[in-house]
C-alpha cells in the first residue's frame, strides 16, 4: 500500500560541511549540537556563529534545522542554561532538541513559541508517555530504539496527532540510549553530560564465574584451562533458544555470571550478569532499518532519523542518498530495493542489525568478534576539489588507492564506476600510487565530479 505522505529525513550535522553534504544528498533537515549541552560536546565543530550560518543557509535552501540540546543537566549547566540559550533561539531555529524536563520546563515558560523535540534520551516507549508530553507543549517525540514495529504503530495510533521520529541507521548504546555507565566508571567522562569514551567498543576477555563467592560476596573467577569461549557458549545457547524479550522459554545462559577483564586494566575482574532477556553488553552492532522504510512510512512516522554527528563526510553523503532512495521509493509504491543494502555495506560498520524493530536473538544484536568499524564492499578514499575542462579532477585523498582500482564517483546526481587508469601529481608527474590524507592528485573522471566524494571497491 503506498504511504499518504513522505517521512522527513533527518541527517546529522557535525560541521557546515556535512550539513551542505546532507542536504545534497537528500536530506530535508539536520541536527547539529549546542556547545556545553548537547550529547556531543567532544568532536562538535559548531559553535554559535556556525549555528547561525547553518540556520540562514538551511531556510535558503527551504530545509529545516535543528539544534540538539539534550543532556542530563545537573545544578552548574542549570544555572547557566537560559543565558547560553537565549542566543541561540534568537537565530530561530526550527526547533530544539531536548531531554531534560527542567530546561524543558524553563524554554516552555519563556519562550513557548519555540518547537521541542523531545530527544531520545527521554526514553519515550509508551503512549501515556507520548501523551503526558503532548500537553507539555512537546511538538515532537524522538521514540525510544527499544520500540519494535508493532509498538511504533500502537503509539501511532493512540497518538495521531503528535509528530514522531524514529532513529533508521547508526551506532547503538548498550543501554537505553545514553544511560550507559561504562565511560564514567573509566574514565570519569559521563555519557549523558555529552563526554562518552565509547567505552562499551574497547578490548574486552570474558571468563566464567565460579558459583561461589568469595568472603566478601564478590563472583570469583572459575578455574578453567584456557579461555572460556562466551561467543561459543552463546551460540550452543542459542540453539535451543529462539526468543531475547518478552514471554518465551527461559534463556539457557540466564542467571549466570561472567567476568570481563578490558585489555588495559589486566586483573580487574568485572563481574556481569545474564538474564532472561539476553545479554546486551559490549559492542552493539550498528542499527540499518533502510529495509523497513516502507512500514514506518506506511505507519505514518514523520521523520527517520540517523545518528552519527561525529561521523565522516562519506557516511553522511551515503546515508543521506540510500534512505533518500528508499523513502522516494517507498513512497512512490515501488518494492524494495536490495541493491541498498549492499551500498550501505560500503561503510565502516560493526555488523548490522534492525536493532529491537524486529525481535531476534541476541547475537543478532551484539558484535563479540570486533570493537572497530570495518568497510566491507568500499572504502572512502577522496573528495574532489575541483573539475578542470578536460574531465580531470583533483581529489585530496582520505585512504589509499592506485592505477589499477575500480573508484566510485559519489554525486548527487547519482553515482558511477570507473577504472582508474592514469594518475598525476598536481604538477604533471605520472603517480602510481596515492597515499593516505593530506595528498592531492589529479585523476580522469568523465562526467559530473563537482564536490563528489570517491571511493575504492574492495
Amino acid at each position: 500500500m503506498k504511504p499518504a505522505f513522505s517521512p522527513e529525513l533527518l541527517l546529522p550535522a557535525g560541521s557546515l560541511a556535512k550539513m551542505r553534504a546532507a542536504y545534497d544528498f537528500g536530506a530535508d533537515a539536520v541536527y547539529a549540537g549546542q556547545p556545553r549541552y548537547s550529547l556531543r560536546a567532544r568532536n562538535n565543530e559548531f559553535r554559535l556563529e556556525q549555528i547561525g550560518q547553518g540556520i540562514a543557509e538551511a531556510h535558503a535552501r527551504g530545509r529545516k534545522f535543528f539544534v540538539t540540546s539534550n543532556l542530563i543537566a545537573h545544578n552548574d549547566k542549570v544555572r547557566t542554561y537560559l543565558r547560553d540559550i537565549e542566543p541561540v533561539i534568537d537565530l530561530k531555529p526550527d526547533a530544539l532538541i531536548m531531554a531534560d524536563p527542567g530546561l524543558i520546563m524553563q524554554v516552555r515558560e519563556k519562550w513557548p513559541e519555540v518547537p521541542i523535540h523531545l530527544s531520545v534520551q527521554a526514553n519515550t516507549t509508551n503512549s501515556a508517555t507520548v501523551k503526558f508530553w503532548q500537553r507539555a507543549g512537546i511538538s515532537r517525540i524522538i521514540l525510544s530504539r527499544e520500540l519494535s514495529l508493532d509498538e511504533i504503530e500502537s503509539i501511532r495510533q493512540d497518538c495521531p496527532d503528535m509528530e514522531l521520529e524514529v532513529f533508521v541507521h547508526g551506532a547503538l548504546c548498550i543501554a537505553y540510549s545514553g544511560r550507559c555507565l561504562l565511560s564514567g566508571y573509566f574514565n570519569r567522562r559521563d555519557p549523558n553530560q555529552g563526554t562518552c569514551t565509547n567505552a562499551c567498543r574497547w578490548d574486552y576477555k570474558t571468563h566464567a564465574a565460579d558459583d561461589q563467592a568469595s568472603d566478601a560476596g564478590d563472583a570469583q573467577p572459575m578455574r578453567l584451562e584456557g579461555d572460556f569461549d562466551f561467543a561459543s557458549a552463546q551460540q550452543e545457547a542459542e540453539s535451543a533458544f529462539t526468543s531475547t524479550c518478552g514471554s518465551g522459554p527461559r534463556h539457557p545462559l540466564a542467571d549466570r555470571v561472567y567476568l570481563l577483564e578490558e585489555k588495559e586494566r589486566p586483573g580487574q575482574l568485572m563481574p556481569i550478569m545474564e538474564d532472561e532477556h539476553g545479554t546486551y553488553i559490549m559492542n552493539s552492532k550498528d542499527l540499518r532499518a533502510v529495509e523497513h522504510v516502507a512500514r514506518l512510512a506506511k505507519i505514518g512516522v514523520d521523520s527517520l532519523k540517523i545518528e552519527g554527528r561525529t561521523k565522516s563526510l562519506y557516511y553522511v553523503a551515503r546515508t543521506a542518498q540510500v534512505y533518500r532512495r528508499a523513502i522516494d521509493d517507498a513512497v512512490a509504491g515501488r518494492p524494495f530495493n536490495p541493491e541498498l543494502l549492499l551500498e550501505l555495506e560500503g561503510l565502516a560498520n560493526r555488523g548490522y542489525t534492525g536493532g529491537l524493530l524486529e525481535r531476534r536473538p541476541s547475537q543478532d544484536y551484539q558484535n563479540y568478534i570486533t570493537g572497530h568499524s570495518v568497510a566491507h564492499r568500499s572504502q572512502f578514499v577522496g573528495e574532489v576539489r575541483s573539475v578542470r575542462e578536460d574531465g580531470w579532477a583533483e581529489v585530496e585523498t582520505k585512504n589509499r588507492f592506485a592505477v589499477g582500482d575500480t573508484l566510485e564517483v559519489i554525486h548527487p546526481s547519482g553515482n558511477r564506476r570507473v577504472k582508474l587508469e592514469r594518475m598525476t601529481s598536481l604538477e604533471g608527474a605520472p603517480v602510481e600510487v596515492a597515499s593516505g590524507s593530506p595528498v592531492r592528485v589529479w585523476v580522469p573522471l568523465a562526467g559530473p565530479s563537482e564536490g563528489a566524494l570517491i571511493a575504492r571497491m574492495l
